[in-house]
């Protein structure tokens, strides 16, 4: 039993420390806000693929927070966040939890221990989630279970102990990573370009039949909508604490996404002269994803720049897979590994040593704008680390699955025609899917288009394409 008491303000008091009520609250709410945008990153892909390959995402977001709840308690608190970790990763000392509980957390010693392992855990499963995004329409499920408990293993809990964890080189050498643009962003955006090019291109790939639009445009919004509400205890609740760090980190978000889904729409109106809610839904994460690693470090004008910065580089990076010729389903690299650097990089030049100390206890040099210039380094040095690992280590896991009976992810072809969803679940997001157009000859595809559904190539419509409007899958049902 813990021997625990209460002080007079009604603060939690224990042998190693006090323990603020508030601070425990706030971040056990934010651990909730966090978790449901986990689903909100399953609605968001669904919303953008064919209705045929719809429920499995929604699937695997629930999914990787099971797998991942379970690394988390087995081995991955212990491998991120050890006290007695080295430079790159942690050891086995809170294997299964093991005494993990009132003690002072790594992160902050105004919340106990078990308090700030359940609040990190939210960041451990939502990066494999993001990641595993690329396999949307060509993969089988079963392998993902092995494969998401590998990765977090892999990549995730070393990149988050040589960001966050004390003893880890980048924390060392003053990297200012707030709540995540490397060990979350970064590592899943390029862990998802490593599956696409191991993958390859799905079916159709270079004709029209990849050229859809989003099949529900609503689970689109509704995804947003829980992302963008999650994130406020993702960066706020990163603060570990009840102030006005937490306060200014919630409005820099906020205003980092609403710029940053302005942007990405007026830079696509410019094309087919519409205003895009799936173009203003991806900018708002785009900003979203920016500010992550500087919300705890950056003022609200630079909130603005965060925000344009990532709607304009975001949208653009989108365009990096048709020179490239990879089938980046999602965008989920231009996105959040692009993303995640342009945070780094502002937060390098941005940073405050005022904005920081409002919690009154952190102290840094802040960046360039408090004349530190060689923090810009460092940030440089963390991002293309955590790339480079993040590439190389999930390509080596995904080769070693190959050879492995029963844990190759590619799927076979007819379960790319009939759909992910009625192959390898036998249940449908809806009641009607259909797969007429999947079964025409390839000389009959339309030449011309690379795919892509989230952000197309950016050339003007011609007046072919725009001649004759879409029919409602409604009314291709009847006639059929």
């Amino acid at each position: 039993m813990v021997n625990v008491t209460y002080d007079a303000s009604g603060d939690l008091e224990w042998s190693g420390g006090v323990f603020n009520m508030g601070d425990i609250a706030w971040t056990l709410a934010s651990t909730a806000l966090v978790w449901i945008m986990i689903p909100g990153v399953g609605f968001f892909y669904s919303g953008l693929l064919r209705r045929k390959n719809a429920l499995n995402m929604i699937y695997l977001s629930m999914m990787t927070v099971a797998v991942v709840s379970f690394q988390w308690f087995f081995w991955g608190y212990s491998l991120a966040f050890s006290d007695t970790a080295s430079p790159y990763i942690g050891d086995l000392r809170y294997f299964a939890l093991r005494n993990v509980l009132a003690q002072p957390s790594i992160g902050s010693a105004r919340v106990p221990a078990i308090v700030f392992c359940v609040f990190q855990l939210m960041f451990a499963a939502i990066t494999p989630m993001i990641a595993i995004g690329a396999v949307a329409e060509r993969s089988r499920l079963g392998p993902l279970i092995a494969f998401v408990f590998f990765w977090s293993t892999l990549v995730y809990d070393p990149i988050a102990c040589w960001t966050w964890n004390t003893k880890g080189w980048s924390y060392v050498l003053g990297g200012l990573d707030f709540a995540g643009g490397t060990p979350v962003h970064i590592s899943s955006g390029t862990a998802a370009l490593a599956i696409s090019l191991y993958l390859g291109k799905r079916r159709g790939y270079g004709t029209e039949r990849l050229a859809y639009k989003p099949h529900n445009t609503t689970y689109v919004i509704l995804g947003t909508v829980f992302l963008w509400f999650g994130w406020f205890g993702f960066n706020g609740g990163s603060a570990l604490s009840a102030n006005l760090r937490a306060t200014q980190a919630c409005i820099v978000t906020n205003l980092a996404a609403s710029v940053g889904g302005l942007t990405w729409m007026f830079w696509d109106y410019r094309l087919e002269r519409k205003w895009s809610v799936v173009g203003f839904c991806s900018g708002a994460i785009s900003g979203l994803v920016a500010i992550t690693p500087g919300s705890g470090f950056v003022g609200s004008p630079a909130a603005v720049l965060f925000g344009f910065m990532a709607g304009t580089v975001c949208n653009f990076a989108t365009q990096l897979k048709f020179i490239f010729k990879y089938d980046d389903t999602l965008d989920i690299f231009a996105s959040h590994a692009i993303g995640g650097i342009v945070g780094n990089i502002l937060t390098g030049l941005f940073a405050q040593a005022s904005v920081a100390g409002a919690d009154g206890i952190t102290v840094i040099p802040g960046g360039w704008l408090d004349q530190n210039y060689r923090q810009l380094g460092i940030q440089l040095a963390d991002s293309v680390s955590g790339l480079a690992y993040s590439f190389v280590m999930t390509t080596i896991i995904l080769w070693i699955m190959h050879f492995i009976p029963g844990l190759r992810l590619r799927c076979d072809e007819e379960t790319e025609i009939l759909g992910v969803d009625d192959a390898e679940m036998g249940e449908f997001a809806y009641d009607y899917v259909g797969i007429e157009s999947e079964l025409m000859p390839r000389s009959e595809y339309n030449e011309g288009a690379t795919g892509g559904n989230r952000e197309p190539r950016h050339t003007a419509a011609t007046t072919s394409q725009i001649s004759e409007p879409e029919k409602d899958p409604g009314q291709v049902a009847g006639e059929a």
